[in-house]
């Protein structure tokens, strides 16, 4: 290639034969671009990594710190960088730059990758599975690190690290959250908390009893597990009960203004059907007017809706940062079916108080059905499958919220809640 070569000459011939590995010549190509263009990003990237696969991680730092001064914002250069200062054992001056980037890019998942190895490097084991966690998870839902064919070579020891080390420690992480709780409160008192958490680790064990009772995130383990709760569990329930004529005011203003529903499952693809609501009358309809929603309070719905919004907060409600609760006003449309499915978890229970029900409609939870009563609570478990109806020409809505299981005690709550905290922390994800 000619000296005179043009820089877009250049750059397209480096480009080009580093598409097709061929190294020498694409590095001769970008050592020319860097001659013209000295502080040329893409250059000094290439130039960098090849230092450090030749074994010259002070080399190539020193390339991409040149290349961060040109551009402090480049999620890439600071990606490489903090790969470079890994191979240096600068943990903590990796960690600096690798975070940065992750807030402008979350789904930069290579670059979570190697924030974990900056993490794992300081000693730092639960923050080390964090990210490792949420590098793989991220990256897998996407299709990538699921195998060879979709982990590029050049990851690939590091993505093979990180499952073992998630392996190795993700367990102890979650065991330590039980044994202060243990110490306080005797291990009897935990027995049933820890047999839940080898549950969720994986021993095929514990698992419910019945085929119907399906939970898709956690099962607790012993708790008496009818479909449908007696009412007589929930003292509370007379209480709210009370107010269903205000509530139901609230309720008809709000359809009457036509605003702040939003559809419950959020909007399916063009051209797709929900997979968990059908119709007969039409496009079926499953809308929400929120109160709480993954455990953060809607509070301009709460002002339109003042009397719900006190009874929704003298009500047990589970409250667990990040996740719970979840409360609002349930809009079924006439017509609609929400087909079976199952829930996350028997830890809470859903409780409904009916507020608009025409005739035609039920529920049905494993096999009971229950036919709503306007004013009068129901409350189960919908771990175990269930569906629902609205065979009328009228909307059914029903106040929908999350309360403890009843056969729960004080203690296991608090654990279960620091339990459910913790992995979301360390997944980076809402259940």
């Amino acid at each position: 290639m000619s000296d005179a070569a043009t820089p877009e000459v250049l750059r397209a011939a480096a480009r080009s034969a580093a598409m097709a590995a061929d190294r020498p010549s694409a590095t001769s190509a970008y050592r020319k671009l860097l001659q013209r263009l000295p502080d040329d990003t893409e250059a000094l990237n290439y130039l960098a990594v090849a230092s450090l696969a030749s074994g010259d991680p002070v080399g190539a730092r020193l390339l991409l710190e040149q290349a961060m001064l040109a551009s402090p914002a480049d999620a890439t250069t600071r990606k490489n960088l903090g790969l470079a200062l890994l191979h240096e054992k600068r943990a903590d001056e990796a960690e600096a730059v690798l975070r940065p980037a992750l807030v402008e890019y979350p789904d930069f998942h290579a670059a979570r990758l190697y924030l974990g190895t900056a993490l794992e490097q300081q000693g730092r084991r639960r923050d080390a599975v964090a990210a490792y966690l949420q590098a793989l998870t991220g990256a897998q839902a996407g299709g990538e690190w699921v195998d060879s064919g979709t982990t590029p070579a050049a990851l690939a020891p590091a993505v093979k690290h990180a499952l073992h080390f998630v392996r190795d420690h993700y367990p102890a992480v979650l065991q330590a959250l039980v044994d202060p709780l243990e110490h306080r409160h005797g291990t009897q008192a935990m027995a049933r908390l820890r047999r839940c958490l080898a549950g969720y680790l994986g021993d095929r064990s514990v698992a419910p009893a019945s085929p119907d009772q399906r939970p898709t995130f956690l099962f607790f383990p012993d708790l008496p597990s009818p479909p449908i709760f007696d009412g007589n569990l929930f003292p509370w329930h007379a209480e709210l009960e009370a107010r269903t004529p205000f509530l139901k005011t609230e309720l008809l203003r709000i359809l009457a203004e036509d605003a702040g529903l939003v559809p419950f499952l959020g909007e399916p693809p063009p051209g797709m059907k929900s997979e968990y609501l059908a119709g007969n009358a039409g496009r079926p309809q499953w809308d929400g007017f929120f109160f709480h929603r993954h455990g953060r309070r809607n509070d301009a719905n709460c002002r339109r809706a003042p009397d719900t919004a006190a009874a929704l907060d003298a009500a047990p409600i589970v409250r667990i940062p990040g996740h719970a609760p979840e409360a609002l006003f349930s809009v079924l449309g006439a017509g609609s079916h929400i087909l079976p499915h199952t829930g996350v978890t028997n830890t809470r229970v859903v409780t409904h108080l009916p507020l608009l029900v025409p005739g035609d409609c039920t529920l049905r939870v494993a096999k009971q059905r229950h036919d709503w009563q306007e004013g009068h609570c129901v409350t189960f478990d919908d771990t175990f499958e269930h569906e629902a109806w609205n065979n009328s020409h009228r909307t059914r809505v029903v106040l929908l919220f999350d309360v403890w299981n009843p056969y729960l005690t004080d203690v296991e709550c608090a654990g279960i809640t620091e339990l459910v905290r913790t992995i979301g922390d360390l997944k980076g994800d809402q259940l």
